[in-house]
């Protein structure tokens, strides 16, 4: 697989190259054997990843979690569910494809999987709307959500948005309105829900289907209310300040975990979800299930309670004043 290298994992994609070269200079001559050389280069390939990663900035973990090769909700769907069955439409409007939703099977369980995607290549991209929804996607959100609800079958969305979609056409359609429903009719919900921040929580775009018992985030994921470009532009007036943002922001799994917005953090192949797909499928499964058999132990009016309690609970401040 050919990967794709952020900038400051360059000093990796060097040390891989010239893995490469060795192997090819190996494979094309029958009196050279460089396998001890590749050996000591993939080891100090491995020690670098391994040291790079385990101090990454907010900045970096930011870069990462747009990352061009990270897997979106289509590749979850393939790797950590089964049976999906996609629903379409708000019947009303129309299908916004930058959601995807539908029945699928967890292990041996039967759920309603809902999440954005962004899509890959130019085409792609602009048909799912860069995973921006319009207010037809959080109302076709809303539909499968209350199916859910009447069938007793739990809801997992997948959270991955730079924000919802700002255009004129949204707006004028009732973007805020639809958002703030969801927000309402979510805490209502009388089966578990478990939220996902897979790539970047992004705004009320991410929120409108993030009202969940339990909200988990992939380790190099970020969730925040504005993007740190956005932040920069409006404190700094300058975008190019990104990095001080995302520090002063706290929007890493870890600042979010310890601001208990989150409830638990779904590790990473080392190097991100993007080298190990299909591993990273199966890390998210086992978290999955485990949350979900926790959640199915409460009955419907302590989860609608739960999920209202936790949700209230956030940014309260005690004590003091100005």
């Amino acid at each position: 697989m050919s990967l794709t290298f952020l900038d400051f994992e360059r000093p990796m994609a060097e040390l891989l190259s010239k893995i490469g070269e060795l192997r090819h200079l190996s494979s094309n001559s029958e009196d050279m054997d460089l396998s001890s050389e590749v050996t000591k280069l993939e080891e100090q390939l491995n020690g670098l990843t391994e040291k790079t990663f385990a101090k990454l900035t907010p900045w970096q973990k930011t870069q990462l979690s747009r990352h061009p090769d990270r897997p979106y909700t289509s590749n979850y769907l393939t790797n950590t569910f089964t049976n999906f069955r996609q629903l379409h439409g708000d019947r009303n409007f129309s299908d916004d494809k930058a959601v995807l939703a539908g029945l699928a099977k967890l292990d041996n369980m039967d759920v309603m999987v809902i999440g954005h995607e962004k899509g890959r290549g130019t085409k792609e991209k602009v048909l799912h709307n860069f995973g921006m929804m319009r207010p037809e996607g959080y109302r076709k959100a809303l539909r499968l959500m209350k199916m859910a609800d009447k069938f007793n079958l739990p809801i997992i969305t997948l959270i991955d948005t730079p924000g919802a979609y700002p255009g004129k056409g949204a707006e004028e359609r009732g973007q805020a309105e639809a958002i703030a429903r969801n927000l309402k009719e979510m805490i209502t919900l009388r089966v578990p829900v478990i939220s996902v921040v897979i790539g970047e929580g992004g705004s009320g775009g991410a929120l409108g289907i993030g009202v969940a018992n339990r909200v988990l985030m992939m380790q190099y994921a970020v969730y925040s209310v504005i993007s740190p470009e956005g932040c920069a532009s409006i404190l700094w007036k300058d975008a190019s300040k990104a990095s001080l943002a995302a520090e002063a922001l706290k929007i890493t799994a870890e600042e979010t975990m310890d601001l208990k917005i989150i409830d638990d953090i779904v590790p990473e192949p080392i190097g991100g979800a993007h080298r190990d797909q299909e591993q990273t499928g199966r890390i998210l499964k086992d978290h999955l299930i485990r949350h979900l058999k926790e959640l199915k132990q409460m009955p419907p009016e302590e989860l609608a309670q739960h999920r209202y309690e936790k949700f209230m609970s956030m940014g309260v401040v005690l004590g003091g004043g100005i």
